[in-house]
């Protein structure tokens, strides 16, 4: 399958359990996963929320996330540093539906637990989304990240992640405002 995804060493990431998320989720994993993600978001993950995080909000979106799992539309990997543990990590693989587009899918919201960083967790994650991507005829993994405190730029480079662009501007900071630039509109 060309290079756009390309294999990893699993053997590194013995003892983790990496499975994709039952639909409905058990309550205690659901639970874990908005924790999750309050979690990271105060720890200045860049993951499309800004603090003050609200718990409603943070339901409502895993409502969402797994609904469209349940409609096969996305896939939800969690991650356990033992069989049957409380979630480490989750990532997602949102897939392309249009006839155009199958051949690629959006890597989204890889998180993992603050205290739990640094034990190839998220090197974990991504080969099992690389993994399910393959076997559904996915060739072209995307996704976005910032640099900086709440960015994962220096993760994906060390994993030799190709970085074909950059959008300057995007995302807003962790409180919502976008970073002072100059308006690029018009010009």
């Amino acid at each position: 399958m060309g290079g756009c995804l390309p294999s990893r060493d699993p053997a590194r990431l013995v003892g983790l359990n990496v499975e994709s998320l039952q639909h409905p989720p058990p309550a205690a994993d659901f639970s874990r996963l908005c924790s999750l993600l309050t979690e990271c978001v105060r720890a200045g993950a860049s993951v499309g929320f800004v603090e003050p995080i609200d718990r409603g909000e943070v339901e409502a979106y895993w409502q969402r996330v797994c609904s469209e799992a349940s409609a096969g539309s996305r896939l939800i990997l969690v991650v356990r540093e033992a069989e049957g543990g409380p979630v480490a990590g989750s990532a997602q693989l949102a897939l392309e539906s249009r006839p155009n587009g199958r051949h690629r899918a959006e890597v989204q919201k890889v998180m993992v637990f603050p205290e739990l960083r640094r034990r190839g967790i998220a090197d974990a994650l991504l080969s099992a989304v690389e993994a399910a991507a393959r076997e559904r005829g996915v060739s072209l993994l995307f996704l976005d990240t910032s640099e900086g405190r709440g960015g994962a730029t220096d993760f994906y480079s060390a994993l030799a992640t190709a970085m074909p662009g950059e959008y300057p501007a995007m995302p807003s900071t962790r409180t919502g405002r976008p970073p002072r630039m100059p308006s690029t509109i018009g010009h």
